[in-house]
């Protein structure tokens, strides 16, 4: 059975409404803190706030990147993470382009993945490639693993949390299954109780993204 310090440390505490404020911010990272998660995960904006409120415990900085449709150009998802490096982040979260998906354009998406993950890389950090499942069908999650495989950012992850609907089972058991070993998968999106974190952790998921993991531990106690 999993530890209550074991999974909040596979937690990225999660706040990424339009309206979050300073003292939510606050709050968050004072809850991060608290429950040891692994990271917080914002938008760019926040990103030095939260540094400054994090800047002497072990909870990471997260920021979120061409969030949460992914439709910017990769010029612009790489100034952003230059950007949340510069502000203090030490991971991203970035959307691909759904629509370079849906269209066959594989060569987009291993340009886009192959410029922010060494953009990441460089500036010592963690990259998460978000996916949005919900939009994809098998062979296209599958296309976007087998480009991370040859890639290597440090995680594929399944969703944003604002698409039709978030992590399952099925998916996370697929990209794992795709990525191997060198590649790890962040279930994101839909996941409020222990139950649900448990089944993502099951299927491979070695990251959890939630703003219920108060709850999840709990649950946990």
């Amino acid at each position: 059975m999993i530890t209550a310090k074991d999974l909040a440390n596979m937690i990225d505490h999660t706040l990424l409404r339009a309206d979050a404020q300073e003292e939510e911010f606050k709050k968050l990272c004072h809850e991060a803190k608290e429950y040891q998660f692994k990271m917080v995960a914002i938008n760019s904006a926040p990103v030095a706030l939260c540094h400054e409120f994090l800047k002497d415990s072990s909870v990471h900085v997260g920021a979120a990147i061409g969030f949460p449709l992914g439709q910017t150009t990769i010029e612009t998802k790489i100034f952003e993470v230059e950007d949340a490096i510069k502000n203090g982040a030490d991971e991203i979260d970035y959307v691909i382009n759904i629509g370079k998906l849906k269209d066959g354009d594989l060569a987009h998406i291993r340009k886009e993945m192959n410029a922010i993950v060494s953009v990441a890389r460089d500036g010592n950090i963690l990259s998460k490639v978000i996916l949005e499942t919900c939009y994809l069908t098998d062979e296209e999650k599958i296309q976007v693993c087998q480009i991370a495989k040859e890639i290597q950012p440090d995680f594929v992850k399944t969703s944003t949390g604002f698409g039709t609907a978030g992590a399952t089972y099925q998916d996370v058991k697929l990209m794992k299954e795709v990525v191997g070993e060198k590649v790890k998968v962040k279930a994101a999106g839909g996941i409020r109780d222990l139950a649900t974190a448990l089944n993502m952790i099951e299927a491979g998921a070695e990251r959890i993204g939630t703003s219920s993991g108060i709850k999840i531990i709990a649950e946990l106690r």
